[in-house]
């Protein structure tokens, strides 16, 4: 059995940035288990064709490492792994990192305060725990009767089958989420017939990418502030943006934006009614494309609004009874997100899991620490998602309440640390007050936002730097200490 002071699951955003601000503060004794061969997270894994980030690109990045050579306003997977990877490389956090080690159960230990982790190449203990395991890891596939008994090919977007080849094939896709809407575009050219089937129509508002010039990229790299103006000026846009978003006679007037975006799109009046929403934009998550409604708009594409009745061994049958040949089935549905997926892995101080104490409604002082389970860090934790701006800058608000109480930790001598249940219960129920009244509360509409039992612990309600405020400023009242 190894013994380590800290050891992080995951090597994405949440992961690298713990791990950089640790050597940053001079602690060396530190470990990063990562499942895979590489760092990166969700960008290693997500290699879909059309795979790109919904946020700017100065803006969903680490705010100390800033990258002055992105190639568009949007950037593509492969330049932002490739920023991870140089992030781990160029900040020295490579040799902390090991891979190929999948954690399975990891178990606090009362009587020893250390957690007691299980991977698939030996046992280690870790006085701190940093659970980075991110919540776009494991891909949600939706129960079809008889799937099991399709001969074609089947993968979920983020599991993308590069070797399979979709030239004149007959294609189905189930799902028109943010995932979805990138590569559907992209595969339509190539498959001799292509049927997507919606459940819901997504609000879609234009995407204003662009290549950056060249001139601008000698500037970031020549003159640093710059490229801060922009940065600031890219999150202040977003910040006003997030107002409609809390109130909902707000984001009635953006609609139109984006119903003049289908008309201009779909020209067929038949088409645009099937892909317009009937619920508040802002409810389900708003996706950006200007691509995805022209490729619906081709001959070989067959928008399909009815349900799934069954997958039979070469078709798909809707429930109107229309059966379509079918060669493949590509999943754009998402991730388990609210559910917290890993959360039945950890086992607290009484000796049960995440998923057992939250009942199916995470909840965490401050998004980032439960009661009970000492020396624990989530990032991402519940209500730190955000629907108008870059998780970045969340995380790295998270990263900074864990540093802050590692150093009172350490100051005070003290060898654990867990929330208070009373000052964790009036944190959350603040949470949930903000949250009434917003689009996710009152928008009409179901979404991943929602757990279990109907309530939003995925998002966080209001400005995201009130957020940072309140997560930065550590009070000791709040927790309990041994």
């Amino acid at each position: 059995m190894k013994e380590v002071q800290i050891a992080i699951i995951g090597s994405g955003f949440g992961g690298l940035g713990t791990a950089i601000r640790l050597k940053n503060e001079g602690i060396e004794d530190f470990v990063i288990f990562e499942r895979a061969a590489d760092v990166g997270g969700v960008w290693r894994d997500n290699t879909y064709p059309g795979c790109a980030c919904d946020v700017q690109s100065h803006l969903y990045s680490l705010s100390f490492a800033p990258n002055p050579d992105w190639t568009r306003s949007f950037s593509p997977q492969s330049e932002i792994w490739d920023y991870l990877r140089r992030c781990a490389r160029d900040f020295g956090v490579l040799p902390h990192i090991h891979f190929e080690h999948l954690v399975g159960e990891v178990a606090w230990q009362q009587d020893a305060k250390h957690w007691q982790i299980e991977t698939s190449q030996g046992t280690w203990t870790a006085r701190i725990l940093v659970s980075a395991a991110g919540s776009f890891n494991e891909p949600k596939l939706p129960q079809l009767r008889g799937l099991e008994t399709f001969l074609g090919r089947v993968f979920h977007s983020s599991r993308w089958d590069h070797q399979f080849d979709l030239q004149r094939r007959r294609v189905a896709v189930i799902g028109t989420g943010a995932s979805a809407i990138q590569f559907i575009p992209e595969i339509q050219p190539q498959v001799d017939k292509l049927h997507v089937f919606q459940r819901t129509a997504p609000w879609v508002v234009p995407r204003h990418d662009r290549q950056l010039a060249m001139i601008e990229r000698q500037i970031f790299r020549a003159f640093p502030p710059a490229q801060l103006l922009v940065r600031g000026g890219i999150y202040s846009f977003r910040e006003l943006l997030g107002f409609a978003f809390r109130h909902p006679w707000a984001m009635r007037l953006l609609q139109p934006m984006a119903r003049r975006h289908l008309r201009r799109s779909v020209a067929d009046p038949v088409l645009r009614a099937k892909l317009t929403p009937d619920y508040l934009m802002g409810c389900k998550r708003v996706l950006i494309s200007n691509n995805y409604f022209p490729a619906l708009t081709k001959p070989n594409v067959e928008l399909v609004t009815d349900g799934i009745a069954e997958v039979r061994e070469q078709s798909i049958v809707s429930d109107d009874g229309v059966e379509r040949p079918i060669d493949a089935i590509i999943f754009g549905t998402g991730f388990h997100v609210a559910d917290f997926s890993f959360a039945s892995k950890i086992r607290g101080r009484d000796g049960r899991t995440l998923t057992d104490t939250w009942q199916g409604s995470p909840k965490a002082l401050a998004g980032t620490m439960v009661a009970g389970f000492p020396n624990l860090f989530l990032l991402p934790g519940p209500n730190t998602g955000l629907g108008h701006s870059s998780v970045i800058y969340m995380l790295e608000a998270q990263i900074e309440h864990l540093m802050r109480a590692i150093r009172y930790l350490r100051q005070h001598d003290f060898v654990t640390i867990e929330p208070r249940a009373e000052a964790q219960a009036a944190y959350v129920a603040h949470v949930d007050k903000m949250m009434r009244g917003t689009v996710w509360t009152s928008g009409g509409c179901q979404s991943w936002y929602l757990d279990q039992t109907g309530r939003n612990s995925t998002l966080w309600p209001t400005h995201s730097w009130g957020f940072r405020r309140r997560a930065v400023r550590f009070s000791p009242q709040n927790y309990v200490m041994e």
